[in-house]
């Protein structure tokens, strides 16, 4: 198995796959540091239009494979995960 590029592939994949959970880490470290000044001013911590402006912009950047259907699945986890990662409501 070793020389049919499966091995290359995977290490690729791991990699891939920690990079995301980097990404998501940081992410809620920039949430939590947003929703902290938020706070601060006494904004809300949710905002519908910005949400709405991150789904287009994550339209337009998307070149697929992901369909628009599974990155419309996609950022609704990310953001349901931040918010009960963060307690945010």
């Amino acid at each position: 198995m070793s020389g049919d590029g499966f091995g290359e592939l995977r290490a690729r994949i791991a990699a891939n796959d920690r990079a995301i959970v980097e990404a998501v880490n940081l992410r809620l470290r920039l949430v939590e540091e947003l929703w902290r000044l938020k706070d601060e001013r006494g904004d809300a911590r949710l905002d519908p239009d910005r949400e709405r402006r991150l789904r287009e912009e994550l339209a337009t950047v998307n070149q697929g494979p992901l369909s628009g259907e599974g990155l419309d699945r996609l950022v609704d986890e990310l953001l349901a995960l931040t918010k009960r990662e963060l307690g945010g409501a």
